[in-house]
């Protein structure tokens, strides 16, 4: 893509990383870029070359929420139905995610930041749950991400409140994984992202559906997923491969493929 994109997209080794660009505006979202996103990660998420997915900021900003002064056509209703499909999309996918954050993360784009698998972010980053310093409520699935990563009462005092946090503090919050210096992120990412992408695809596609679902759901219904889960991975080729690897005192090669389909080409 062009620099003059206001999405762009690169791939290596396995990793897709999505970059918000547009730094001028501290990389604020409007609703042509909402839908680019939406877009690409429904692309991410059916491509099978895409392991693992990070998700930035350029110009040293994470993103500052939706762009509301961008004009655009239809009722509210209709761009609030686009916002929920990227926070739909982010959370299905069935590839981990990784957002890596410097700078500003505020409203929407914090929102955009937490519905990742794993916030990675540098002490400079800030982050504020602007929406009702603006007149708003929650939007890209805040009301419920915060509760079930900070419990209820501190989800109420930084939605209410709006108050901004630091990274430190976003970290003793839960709402942080790695805390990493500005100078270091980039390379801890890309090893982060690195390992990720050389996992099992099948199986951690099934285990971050079964914790997504797991928070809602009985002990019954959560361990009879898992079984269902763990049926699809003995029938696959990854985990014969990592009894192999384990035997044979060697890294695992994971592919995601199916040992069904092995046999029919075996022999046919």
């Amino acid at each position: 893509m062009t620099e003059d994109a206001v999405l762009l997209t690169a791939d290596a080794d396995g990793v897709r990383t999505i970059t918000l660009n547009r730094p001028h505006r501290k990389n604020a979202i409007t609703w042509e870029m909402w839908a680019q996103l939406r877009d690409a990660l429904r692309v991410a998420a059916h491509d099978r070359t895409v392991r693992a997915l990070v998700i930035t900021g350029a110009g040293g900003a994470f993103c500052s929420g939706a762009d509301v002064s961008s004009i655009a056509d239809g009722h509210p209703a209709h761009k609030m139905r686009l916002l929920t499909e990227v926070a739909l999309e982010l959370h299905e996918l069935p590839k981990p995610t990784i957002a890596k954050v410097t700078g500003v993360a505020v409203g929407a784009g914090w929102n955009l930041a937490l519905g990742c698998d794993l916030v990675v972010a540098t002490p400079q980053a800030r982050f504020c749950q602007i929406f009702a310093a603006r007149g708003l409520s929650l939007d890209l699935g805040g009301s419920w991400l915060l509760p079930k990563l900070v419990g209820l009462q501190q989800a109420k005092r930084l939605a209410l409140l709006a108050e901004m946090i630091d990274a430190e503090q976003a970290r003793e919050m839960n709402l942080v994984t790695y805390l990493v210096s500005g100078g270091e992120i980039d390379a801890f990412v890309d090893d982060l992202a690195a390992r990720l992408a050389a996992g099992p695809p099948i199986a951690l596609a099934q285990t971050k559906a079964l914790l997504n679902e797991g928070a809602d759901r009985s002990l019954r219904d959560a361990l009879a997923g898992e079984a269902r889960a763990q049926g699809v991975n003995f029938a696959g080729t990854d985990a014969p491969e990592a009894f192999s690897a384990f035997a044979d005192k060697r890294d695992a090669q994971f592919t995601g493929g199916w040992l069904p389909a092995e046999r029919e080409t075996t022999h046919a």
